[in-house]
């Protein structure tokens, strides 16, 4: 399976059509623990919690349409306390914490897709960013779908923003290198 988003930043309105698809609303959180080229990460929020593992991005991930295209793999953990376990195994096994991130995020499913989430993100000390996402195997398609939907929704306009939350949050706290794109 692969994973494909494409990250944007712009003024965004919930019109009614949005809020007829939305699935989840509520605060996150991301602790990262990878060199900022690849990501490592522990996602929590009420009630779930997750390790993710993304490769680095390099410009074979990239589409002409900004839209990135990589494998993405998960491992979901028993129960939200269990974060703190995962947290205390890798910093065991020398990982140290690069970045938080959190935000406050509104998820809403299509209606005609169910495989493609639209996501719209308050990052603390970032900004307000919305966020296409599809799983998919094909990557041609999947970018041209992901396209097609920010054009209904009336986001492909936005400009696209090239770093993930990560390495804003790190480029905000002025502490730690920031790998460019």
């Amino acid at each position: 399976m692969t994973f494909l988003a494409a990250a944007e930043h712009g003024d965004h309105t919930c019109s009614a059509t949005w809020q007829a698809w939305l699935t989840r609303e509520g605060r996150e959180t991301d602790v990262d623990y990878m060199k900022p080229v690849e990501c490592l990460r522990i996602r929590s929020r009420d009630g779930f919690a997750e390790i993710t593992y993304k490769p680095p991005t390099n410009p074979d991930t990239h589409s002409a349409g900004h839209v990135i295209a990589k494998q993405e793999t998960n491992v979901h953990l028993s129960g939200p306390d269990q974060a703190e376990a995962a947290a205390a195994l890798l910093e065991a096994i020398g990982m140290i914490e690069l970045a938080r991130v959190d935000k406050t995020r509104a998820a809403f499913r299509h209606p005609h897709h169910s495989d493609t989430i639209i996501a719209i993100d308050t990052v603390a000390g970032a900004g307000d960013f919305v966020e296409t996402e599809i799983s998919a195997t094909d990557n041609g398609a999947a970018a041209f779908h992901i396209e097609q939907v920010e054009r209904e929704l009336g986001i492909d306009d936005y400009p696209v923003v090239r770093l993930p939350y990560r390495d804003l949050v790190m480029e905000r706290e002025g502490s730690r290198e920031v790998r460019s794109e």
